[in-house]
């Protein structure tokens, strides 16, 4: 089984680490950086899109601009751990739209969810109205972040 981080070259690689700094990059500016052609460069960007390194490219907003200043993390158990119980928790949760990720965990409880809501005077309210009312949630346990140590950090390339 081929691993796809092999397929990679140091330039791919380097094209990876620009623009996850910054996806706005012109196709000038990054061929530039890397010492190809705008046309070299142009054609491996459409690879690495085609062959799913990378997913989409978009802004990553001020949250405290956007009224979404408080960060949760919320650990959920479930009532059973049954395959439909985990189906129709996963459902219900990826519509709700605070919920910024949902992770299925090993441990002490089923899910780790982290959300943002615009300031702790509304947890109350977004706990009851979207987490409680998940299917099968039988605890929680929330924690609020105090500082944000680092953010939305590029992935090591």
């Amino acid at each position: 089984m081929n691993n796809p981080v092999q397929t990679l070259d140091s330039i791919d690689r380097r094209l990876l680490r620009l623009l996850q700094e910054d996806g706005r990059r012109t196709t000038l500016d990054l061929a530039e950086r890397v010492g190809l052609s705008p046309t070299g460069t142009s054609q491996r960007v459409k690879r690495l899109f085609r062959d799913g390194f990378i997913k989409s490219v978009r802004a990553i907003l001020d949250p405290k601009k956007v009224e979404r200043g408080s960060l949760i993390f919320i650990q959920v158990r479930l009532d059973k751990t049954t395959p439909d119980v985990f189906a129709r928790f996963a459902k219900a949760i990826v519509k709700a739209p605070e919920v910024l990720e949902c992770h299925m965990v090993v441990g002490g409880f089923d899910y780790l969810v982290k959300a943002r809501i615009a300031d702790m005077s509304v947890f109350q309210e977004f706990l009851e109205r979207v987490i409680l009312r998940l299917p099968g949630v039988a605890e929680t346990h929330t924690y609020t972040s105090v500082a944000e140590v680092k953010p939305d950090a590029p992935l090591p390339i």
